[in-house]
């Protein structure tokens, strides 16, 4: 059997895993559309761009993701 996390550590996980990802994309994306395809690409996505939008992404769902779940909630039937 596998043990599982408590149901308070839904949203910080959610919030972090959602930000990471984000995060990632976007900055890869914001990234390549700047700089074009440059040999130091990766270096300067990975090492400046992912980390900086990381730092803003995950302290904005932690406090975002239970607002709009709040009015996804008042608009959808459940």
């Amino acid at each position: 059997m596998r043990r599982r996390l408590p149901a308070r550590w839904f949203s910080p996980l959610f919030a972090l895993f959602m930000s990471l990802l984000m995060s990632f994309a976007m900055s890869a994306l914001i990234t390549l559309v700047n700089l074009g395809p440059t040999p130091d690409f990766f270096a300067r996505w990975l090492l400046y761009a992912f980390p900086s939008a990381w730092a803003m992404a995950f302290p904005i769902a932690l406090f975002v993701v239970p607002v709009v779940r709040r009015w996804v909630a008042h608009l959808v039937d459940h």
